[in-house]
């Protein structure tokens, strides 16, 4: 009776950790979609709201490590100050993995078909439950 109550709670709390895992990583890519949207509407403020809005956000690319929100934003402007810069941006996630229960890594590609000249690279972002919330505290990109 003990062995049958046991496997009966760890198939519960299995569940509800396999159920609260796919809400998350659907709250992820729809954050993604979301920067997406806006970025291919030319918004780049409401691109950046799925990043942490702290002066502790990382962002690394080609020129190095920019540390903070603000910095990142005035990078994001000064590189794509018009829409024949920003063209049109496709993401293909490549995997998406749980690290505890506030972290998420995520890589993928990026691409921008542009008029200038297309471009793209990987990604590998850091994600973090801040109040509910899943934000970006780390971009890597490339």
């Amino acid at each position: 009776m003990k062995r049958n109550i046991l496997l009966l709670g760890s198939f519960f709390i299995t569940a509800l950790l396999s159920a609260q895992t796919g809400k998350d990583e659907k709250e992820i890519t729809g954050l993604l979609n979301k920067q997406t949207q806006s970025w291919n509407h030319g918004n780049l403020e409401e691109f950046m709201s799925g990043y942490w809005h702290s002066d502790s956000l990382m962002f690394v690319g080609k020129n190095g490590v920019t540390y903070g929100y603000a910095n990142t934003l005035t990078n994001y402007k000064k590189d794509y100050s018009d829409s024949a810069k920003m063209g049109k941006l496709f993401f293909e996630i490549l995997q998406v993995k749980r690290l505890s229960p506030v972290y998420y890594w995520v890589l993928g590609k990026w691409f921008l078909k542009r008029s200038i000249g297309d471009i793209g690279g990987h990604y590998t972002l850091l994600f973090k439950k801040i109040n509910g919330k899943w934000m970006i505290i780390a971009d890597h990109s490339t």
